[in-house]
């Protein structure tokens, strides 16, 4: 169902946002597409009755489907519903146009309402031969020609030359490049989730060459730091957590796949082998000990350890959770709806869904291993790392004891087991028997290809699959804009929304493809376009036509994402450390968490706070507890990583601010940035210029300095005749304390706590 989305363009069909003109005003394309035209009026305003639901479904009518639309209406075998290329013998143009309430589609009492343009598109798309068409993410991507555009000096690449066609078809024109400082910080948030050194930002702005910008890319995407970042995005999709979930919520050590994850994106594996790796390295021939660690991808779900449950109904959710995750984390397709019945609006049937269950249905891990009391941190099938092997063979692991070291891995039975599709979903319900395969609306399964999750992983990776490399680009795309060119980046399907730039999806997608599957090339390609490059400042124009920016006339605004809040505030202090992978750890907490959403088993009834330069590491090791998140991650709207998540909602709540003003690594980190500050011989102006250039990322303007400064001198008078309470200010966090002056000391930490809560500070823009 389309809400309130881009309507978008494809093959020369233009079509706009709502908002963007007075739609009684508009100009109708010249080619009317079903796809990007009329099935998003119909969907919209028809198919509650005539669509896919057979429940709901009236006068047996299913406008969705063209045999279905072209056949006689059941009520009038005289009469049909579209007559192609004759809108005055078709009954579906006669109803919605009819004035008679008694006639008129939809009926009134549906409150759902055609306006008049609906009307007129209906009407000439009829004319035109009311001709249907296969759901445009199931067709498979061609490269289109790039666009020719009326201003050649704007765009750097192809990217930009799609966006400024689409522009300037709306009569909108894209914002001048960003000032140097900001661009920078946006560059480095994006690509590391660090903001920039000061060292960075004084190179990058003394540098006047042409290739500045780039040369600063390239080196932020070969930092270490890039990995880090990108596995931040990959860990929601994979579901990664440091505990098994279910009540007694235990221990479990899958932290070195998640170094793995650091590793293929620093190392730049391409994207059909990192997704072939994580779904079947386990299968490949002569399978190193790296391709099986990746399989911890499937792995990453929730176990059980309770007594008394049911062996067969927790391995059929374990595998279930495997279909579901490459279903939206791979192929953006709600695939879980079809597990009880078919799918209600996508073409996958109940049969196709266990078919797609059955490559994951072979592997000899069990529903229940044994109860809490028997607990290891990992559940077979396992691979068991040794030192040497770690040293030698796998050296990205950060393995910092000498125990031996588990994680959850796939292997496969030897004997097939034979898969059924479960009547209404449930493990105790088995009927028919199925065979491993895909859904053929998709890409039907290759007769060359096995039939197990070897052959799955190159179907997803083959180029004749319309989704994967679809899919990828997409949420890249969203990682760096905010919003994917579908918005619904998990959701391609019929439900999802439209893209906003098709024939860019497209053209990305096969350059994709071409190049290798080049993560890194993308993510170059994307941030030197001048559509990224551009400033954020909006006109009232812009504002009007294009609320949302999806046709990005303007660089998008949005906070960070939680992990990087965290690493902003630590980084800006000179508090991160920066130790790339090993075990998760337990920053500053509140009190009592745990305690009250716990069994009161296993060694994680209680939190034990971890010291020492632990307490400083990227917001990317944070232990997630299934059942309790890390509460500043969650008000920050991070992923709670019970399910597959490849979209995070961004909020915006007083809750924020308390943990900005509040939380003790925040406050923390202002009083030993104060503390180092003070080290320095330079003046009060200077330091607190300094402070919000490592914090906000860009010089103060005079104006803002003069605030700050007063309010330095404000604290430090009201501080003058109270030392216990400048002291009691500074009484915050385990990093040892500086021997300053403690009235200046407490009110240089005041001012700096307040830059970090200046809106600016936690926002890409």
């Amino acid at each position: 169902m389309i809400r309130g989305c881009c309507i978008a363009i494809l093959a020369g069909v233009t079509l706009l946002l709502p908002g963007c003109q007075n739609a009684s005003e508009e100009t109708l394309p010249d080619k009317i597409s079903y796809n990007f035209h009329v099935r998003p009026i119909l969907s919209d305003k028809c198919f509650t009755c005539h669509g896919p639901d057979a429940n709901k479904r009236e006068a047996g009518l299913r406008l969705d489907i063209a045999d279905s639309a072209y056949k006689h209406l059941k009520d009038n075998p005289a009469a049909f519903a579209l007559v192609p290329g004759k809108p005055e013998e078709s009954h579906v143009f006669l109803r919605i146009s009819s004035s008679d309430s008694s006639e008129m589609m939809p009926p009134p009492a549906s409150n759902l309402k055609l306006s008049e343009r609906d009307i007129r598109i209906i009407e000439k798309w009829i004319k035109q031969g009311a001709q249907y068409e296969p759901h445009w993410a199931f067709v498979p991507p061609v490269k289109p020609e790039v666009p020719e555009v009326d201003d050649e000096v704007w765009p750097t690449n192809e990217i930009d030359r799609f966006i400024l066609r689409a522009l300037e078809d709306r009569n909108l024109t894209p914002n001048e490049i960003a000032d140097p400082e900001r661009l920078l910080k946006r560059a480095s948030l994006d690509i590391t989730g660090l903001p920039p050194s000061l060292e960075l930002m004084d190179r990058f702005l003394a540098d006047p060459s042409p290739e500045a910008y780039e040369k600063i890319v390239e080196e932020l995407l070969a930092s270490p730091a890039y990995g880090e970042r990108m596995a931040v995005y990959w860990c929601d999709v994979a579901r990664y957590a440091d505990s098994y979930g279910y009540q007694d919520d235990n221990l479990r050590t899958q932290w070195p796949w998640r170094d793995w994850v650091i590793h293929a994106f620093n190392t730049n594996l391409p994207y059909d082998k990192f997704i072939t790796w994580q779904i079947a390295g386990d299968m490949l021939p002569n399978a190193t000990l790296e391709q099986v660690l990746a399989t911890g991808f499937n792995r990453n779900h929730k176990f059980t350890e309770e007594g008394g449950v049911i062996d067969e109904e927790y391995r059929i959710e374990y595998v279930t959770d495997k279909t579901n995750t490459v279903g939206k984390g791979i192929l953006a397709l709600t695939v879980e709806c079809a597990k009880c019945h078919d799918h209600k609006y996508d073409p996958i049937s109940q049969k196709e869904y266990f078919s797609l269950f059955a490559f994951f249905n072979n592997t000899y891990e069990k529903g229940y291993e044994g109860d809490i009391t028997q607990s290891r941190p990992a559940k077979p099938p396992m691979l068991e790392l040794s030192d040497k092997q770690v040293r030698e063979i796998l050296s990205f692991i950060n393995k910092k004891d000498t125990s031996s070291l588990m994680v959850s891995v796939m292997g496969e039975l030897d004997t097939p087991r034979t898969t059924r599709i479960l009547a209404r979903g449930a493990y105790d319900a088995p009927t028919i028997p199925v065979s491993p395969a895909t859904p053929e609306a998709v890409y039907p399964f290759p007769d060359d290809l096995p039939r197990n999750r070897l052959g799955l992983a190159q179907w997803l990776v083959d180029e004749k699959n319309p989704l994967t490399a679809r899919v990828f680009v997409n949420r890249i795309w969203q990682e760096f804009f905010g919003t994917g060119i579908v918005a619904t980046s998990g959701d391609f399907g019929m439900q999802g929304e439209l893209p906003s730039h098709p024939e860019l999806l497209d053209w990305l997608a096969v350059d994709f493809m071409e190049n290798g599957w080049n993560i890194k090339r993308l993510i170059h390609q994307i941030v030197m376009s001048s559509t990224y490059r551009q400033s954020a400042a909006v006109t009232p124009k812009k504002l009007e036509r294009d609320p949302d920016n999806r046709y990005l006339s303007r660089a998008p605004r949005f906070r960070l994402a939680a992990e990087f809040v965290r690493d902003l505030v630590l980084a800006s202090s000179g508090l991160l450390n920066r130790e790339i992978g090993g075990p998760s750890v337990k920053p500053y907490q509140p009190a009592g968490i745990w305690e009250a959403s716990t069994s009161g088993r296993g060694l994680l009834a209680t939190y034990r706070q971890d010291h020492g330069p632990d307490l400083y590491r990227r917001g990317l090791y944070t232990f997630i507890k299934l059942t309790v998140p890390p509460p500043s991650h969650i008000i920050f709207d991070g992923s709670n990583r019970d399910q597959c998540e490849v979209r995070r909602l961004r909020t915006n709540t007083p809750l924020q601010a308390l943990v900005l003003m509040n939380d003790p690594t925040v406050l923390e980190a202002a009083r030993v940035l104060a503390a180092r500050l003070l080290d320095e011989t330079t003046s009060e102006r200077e330091k607190i210029e300094k402070a919000f250039r490592l914090i906000v990322c860009r010089k103060p303007t005079d104006a803002e300095l003069n605030v700050l400064l007063r309010y330095f001198d404000e604290e430090k008078t009201a501080l003058e005749g109270d030392e216990s309470k400048a002291r009691k200010l500074l009484d915050v966090g385990e990093y040892p304390k500086a021997n300053h002056e403690p009235v200046t000391h407490a009110a240089l930490m005041q001012v700096i706590c307040s830059i970090y809560n200046i809106e600016e500070a936690t926002t890409r823009s």
